[in-house]
């Protein structure tokens, strides 16, 4: 089993398209709460996940509590920028659920309020409010990737070991 991406009402078609490339690329599953800011349908969202949305395991949930239903509370790591702790803290497992929210409105406060413990951001300077949505999932997903060593190319080895590899040689 690999990681899942959570998306909490997304709003914006190319990003989740752009999330959606992402996520056909890495084998991870992509889970959309609604309410969606686009329709599933949306030019610019096919255009930004390009030629891979047969490769995307993309699940829709109708409501918040549709994929509370769906997923283990203890498999969700929540990122935003209101966090306190650095997402490479984060506790990482094969299995973990990267939950994001929307471009507008971030991370829902009910969250915020009860999983305090869970709650992850990507370090920047303060006067920057947050970055793009893709990209903060790509840097999230990436370092679960190197963290839990699971290779993404099923004919390479695992990150560290490949890295330790490298070291050795030099």
């Amino acid at each position: 089993m690999g990681f899942s991406i959570a998306l909490i009402s997304p709003q914006i078609a190319p990003n989740t398209g752009n999330i959606a490339r992402l996520a056909g690329a890495t084998d991870t599953v992509l889970h959309l709460i609604e309410p969606l800011g686009f329709r599933i349908d949306d030019t610019e969202l096919k255009r930004a996940g390009l030629d891979f949305w047969d490769s995307v395991d993309i699940w829709i949930h109708p409501f918040w509590n549709a994929f509370r239903s769906a997923v283990a509370r203890d498999r969700c790591l929540y990122f935003s920028a209101k966090g306190t702790r650095s997402y490479l803290e984060a506790p990482y497992e094969p299995n973990s659920v990267l939950v994001f929210g929307s471009e507008t409105e971030g991370m829902p406060k009910r969250i915020l309020e009860k999983h305090p413990d869970r709650i992850f951001r990507i370090p920047m300077r303060p006067e920057v409010r947050c970055l793009n949505l893709a990209t903060a999932v790509g840097i999230v997903l990436y370092e679960a990737l190197r963290k839990t060593d699971l290779s993404i190319d099923r004919h390479l080895e695992p990150f560290t070991a490949a890295m330790t590899a490298k070291e050795e040689e030099a």
